[in-house]
């Protein structure tokens, strides 16, 4: 199994993040579907866990959600010809007792012989917390760590100006544009760090070192993608509440299911 931990700087607090995440992970998804594929959002309820349960032994209530990413046509061509389309949908079960989140993603057709497992910590640091997620001595030693700065180069399919934050500045908060010439995330205030705990497995005879490590790529293409996001639509979600972030999800769910089954295929592929 492999274990990477990647650690974003974001330049506000971990209380603005809460709401910023629900929020970007909500228009990232109808950016993401359409023509037969996308988001299907199956549940989206309150949780609760008794103590000896708890994530990180304190952790235990928050928002359950299970969803099924259908993506068939996405996916790199190599993985395509041993997998059937209707095999290639990604299950995920997730739950979010921020600000720490656990979310697991399986695949039916492959069962137990793949698993992505993400555990997330947001906490107001620069990313100096050694073993936030309590990895064992064994985990530490094979535990990769990787710093995602969101205004480093993306790839060029990957790039959009208005999506750039060497490029913005919220009206509402005065924050950016980030530079990375001037490393802004050792100095920028407010601060905050999601650490990313990944632990991937894939067990396929003949392609299971290029698919985990086609998947580690992927995540740590979606993490910089998505917060490069996130912070660029700091005016669009700051100053909203869990109220509205709960009935934009509502909402969200009915949008998916219509686009499912409309328009044309869109939004990220993975590279081959």
């Amino acid at each position: 199994m492999h274990i990477t931990e990647f650690r974003i700087i974001l330049p506000m607090t971990v209380e603005e993040y809460q709401v910023a995440q629900l929020y970007a992970t909500a228009k990232v998804s109808k950016q993401n579907t359409g023509g037969g594929e996308g988001v299907e959002v199956l549940t989206n309820e309150p949780f609760q866990k008794s103590m000896s349960e708890a994530f990180l032994g304190k952790y235990n209530v928050g928002q359950y959600t299970r969803k099924i990413y259908h993506f068939a046509s996405r996916v790199p061509a190599f993985v395509r010809l041993v997998f059937k389309d209707t095999s290639l949908s990604m299950h995920e079960e997730a739950w979010n007792a921020y600000p720490y989140c656990k979310t697991v993603i399986t695949n039916p057709y492959m069962k137990d012989n793949m698993i992505i497992d993400i555990s997330t910590l947001h906490l107001p640091d620069r990313g100096e917390s050694e073993n936030v997620h309590q990895l064992t001595n064994d985990e530490l030693k094979k535990r990769h760590i990787v710093y995602i700065h969101i205004s480093d180069k993306v790839n060029r399919n990957d790039y959009k100006p208005e999506e750039d934050p060497e490029k913005y500045h919220s009206t509402k908060t005065g924050r950016g544009p980030l530079l990375s010439s001037e490393q802004w995330y050792k100095n920028c205030e407010p601060h905050m760090c999601c650490y990313k705990l990944v632990r991937e497995k894939f067990k396929w005879f003949g392609i299971q070192t290029r698919v985990e490590n086609l998947i580690m790529s992927q995540e740590e293409r979606l993490f910089r993608n998505f917060h490069r996001q996130l912070f660029c639509w700091t005016d669009e979600w700051y100053g909203l509440t869990m109220q509205d972030i709960r009935a934009l999800e509502a909402a969200t769910v009915h949008e998916l299911d219509k686009g499912r089954k409309e328009g044309d295929k869109k939004g990220f592929a993975a590279e081959e």
